[in-house]
């Protein structure tokens, strides 16, 4: 680093805590300054997304610049809770470096597993029991509120399912799905919003356990969904553009038949 206020060490974590708290100082930055962990949390969000497309194009060097970022703003995060007395960031590291050594007994200790659902079992039999002095009124309890609601259905589903509460094959699930699309379709032109987003919402919720039962992470799959969608229509533009027409202007039987002619290019 040229700045002389943060000369090299010998190690780039510490140079970049260093960084975090020059800027939070009385001759920092003022913008960071001002920040707060509840607004900062919401450019950690938007950091994770940006490192999950990252990843999902799978070009390593965004994938590392991506993941600096994340690493900054926990770097930021856990400087504001340290100026407040409540923690640092060593204190984060040894906290979850124990959890995990208490959560993998059968690395760490003298557990024995045989596959990767039993280590499964164990990870949540083990979070329960650390849990337990603090009053539960739920299994739910533990799977956050602010989770995406797509995320959050994956979860509940899952959590519930550890409890047997589960269709133990996807045939059963389907038909579920069967039948919240007939009440759906029985509901489609009523004038109501609330009763139609409420049969919209079940039916989505049976999709993402569907999904579950078929050991998919509904997240991954829309998001492939959402990036063919995209690659086509980019395409269709592109194939318009070579065109005298403009995109808007083409009757919508034309965008159809140019679209099932994408649809074979780009699978």
């Amino acid at each position: 680093m040229e700045n002389s206020k943060l000369a090299p060490t010998h190690s780039f974590l510490d140079d970049l805590i260093r960084l975090v708290k020059t800027l939070r100082g009385k001759h920092g930055c003022p913008w960071d300054q001002k920040q707060t962990p509840r607004n900062a949390a919401v450019y950690l969000i938007e950091e994770v997304f940006e490192l999950v497309d990252a990843i999902e194009i799978g070009n390593p060097e965004h994938i590392r610049e991506e993941l600096g970022d994340v690493l900054f703003h926990i770097v930021f995060i856990a400087r504001m809770f340290q100026e407040r007395g409540k923690f640092d960031l060593y204190d984060v590291a040894q906290s979850i470096t124990k959890k995990m050594i208490r959560r993998h007994p059968h690395v760490f200790g003298e557990e024995n597993v045989n596959n990767s659902e039993e280590v499964v079992k164990n990870w949540h039999k083990i979070k329960l029991s650390e849990k337990e002095s603090t009053p539960k009124q739920s299994s739910l309890d533990s799977v956050p509120v602010q989770l995406p609601a797509l995320i959050r259905a994956y979860r509940i589903l899952g959590r519930v399912a550890e409890t047997g509460f589960d269709w133990l094959e996807v045939d059963e699930a389907l038909e579920n799905v069967e039948q919240e699309l007939s009440g759906l379709k029985s509901i489609w032109n009523t004038q109501n919003s609330e009763i139609l987003s409420q049969k919209l919402g079940d039916f989505l919720f049976i999709l993402v356990n569907i999904a579950r039962l078929a050991k998919i992470h509904p997240e991954t799959a829309l998001a492939r969904s959402n990036k063919k969608f995209e690659l086509r229509f980019r395409k269709m533009e592109d194939m318009v553009g070579e065109s005298e027409w403009e995109f808007e202007n083409i009757p919508l039987k034309e965008k159809a038949r140019i679209w099932e002619k994408v649809k074979k290019i780009v699978r």
